[in-house]
């Protein structure tokens, strides 16, 4: 390894070299090679060293970087690096050591100062190259969201979703090459939104407002938001799933029998860190779980189809829930390959599941439950208990 660092990553305004660093301008000066958008380096004024143009798609530039191992290489990059940036893309194939950076004040942050709004009180999103979907779990009346998009029409796009939602009376602020003398900033409601003529880097302000409705923050969405066929974890009994899971940051559910893919999405939904793969042997409601999951913000859900075991992959998971498909045959793989301190819990409807369930008890321990749940619903002119298949749920930590 080097004894200095011989990619420098310099982050880059709208205000250009005016609004460097004197690091970063020492970077420069000293550079053998700099690599960026062609948007960032028409920022800069004239270079002595060689100049190369990034490629798109992004991630074909990587190889071309790391070929310059050796030479002092300077990479351009949009403000931050690091926040919803190249810079982690980047850094990903290096060693510690191999690289520096010099960061300039984010979209984020001008956004911000801008609207005077609390920057750690305001979602930040980069949506650049992912569905507007992934704002759906902020979007709270009274809730402020800073999105970077991707171009002008995106902002159309933005507002048509919004009104879809029921939040058309949400302000929205275009804010336009943010930090430079191309910088402008307009507003208006989102179910007046007409602006046709918005120049990029563009990012929009959400002052969040209207009648859409709010995804509730604890376990067990309401059963409405999933479409499905019958097969899910009803909202008392998810609840109450999620509960034993007992999701936390970072890690990774398998949701086998995965049905609509609501026990998957709640847990991705309790963490934006948090993965999950959902298996579902029926290939139309794996379809439908991922579609769920894509209206719900959470397109990060991987679907697999096929049945387990077989198609369980070598990975070991954080927590494992069992809504479909329990057999003497899974619970003996599980058993076999999960690691200690695997959080468990599967679902029993049938006799022959329950019985599967008790025997699993008795030889692991953990919490054997038995949930039986009521609707009232019509009985002639009055009302009356209409009674569910009771269920059994049994929970342990491996």
């Amino acid at each position: 390894m080097a004894d200095a660092p011989w990619l420098t990553i310099i982050g880059i305004g709208e205000d250009g070299a005016d609004g460097l660093a004197l690091a970063a301008r020492d970077a420069l000066a000293q550079a053998q090679l700099v690599m960026g958008a062609a948007r960032h380096l028409a920022l800069l004024p004239a270079l002595d060293c060689a100049v190369q143009e990034w490629p798109v798609p992004f991630a074909d530039g990587v190889p071309l970087l790391l070929a310059q191992r050796g030479r002092r290489v300077v990479l351009l990059a949009s403000g931050d690096p690091f926040w919803f940036g190249a810079g982690s893309v980047v850094t990903a194939h290096l060693q510690p050591g191999e690289w520096c950076a010099h960061p300039a004040p984010s979209t984020f942050a001008l956004a911000a100062a801008r609207l005077g709004w609390a920057i750690e009180r305001t979602v930040c999103v980069g949506l650049h190259a992912t569905p507007l979907s992934r704002i759906r779990p902020h979007l709270v009346p009274g809730g402020h969201i800073i999105a970077l998009l991707r171009d002008g029409a995106a902002v159309g796009d933005m507002a048509d979703y919004l009104n879809a939602l029921g939040f058309g009376a949400s302000q929205l602020y275009v804010l336009e090459a943010l930090g430079g003398p191309r910088e402008r900033i307009r507003a208006a409601p989102a179910s007046d939104m007409d602006f046709t003529d918005i120049a990029h880097p563009v990012a929009v302000g959400i002052a969040c407002a209207g009648d859409g409705m709010a995804l509730p923050c604890a376990s067990g969405l309401p059963d409405t938001l999933f479409a499905h066929d019958g097969q899910m974890t009803r909202r008392p009994v998810r609840a109450l799933a999620l509960s034993a899971l007992a999701p936390r940051a970072g890690e990774l559910l398998w949701d086998i029998g995965a049905g609509s893919g609501s026990i998957g999405i709640e847990w991705l939904l309790a963490h934006p860190a948090n993965r999950a793969t959902g298996f579902e042997a029926d290939p139309a409601r794996a379809a439908r779980a991922t579609a769920n999951a894509a209206v719900l913000g959470v397109d990060r859900l991987q679907v697999i189809t096929g049945r387990a075991p077989a198609i369980l992959p070598n990975c070991a998971p954080d927590a494992v829930f069992i809504g479909g498909g329990l057999s003497d045959a899974l619970l003996t793989h599980l058993f076999a390959r999960l690691p200690s301190g695997t959080r468990l819990v599967a679902n029993a409807v049938t006799l022959e599941s329950e019985a599967l369930l008790a025997r699993a008890h008795d030889e692991k321990g953990g919490d054997l439950l038995r949930i039986e749940l009521a609707d009232a619903a019509p009985l002639g002119s009055r009302r009356g208990w209409r009674a569910h298949y009771p269920l059994v749920q049994w929970s342990v930590t491996l």
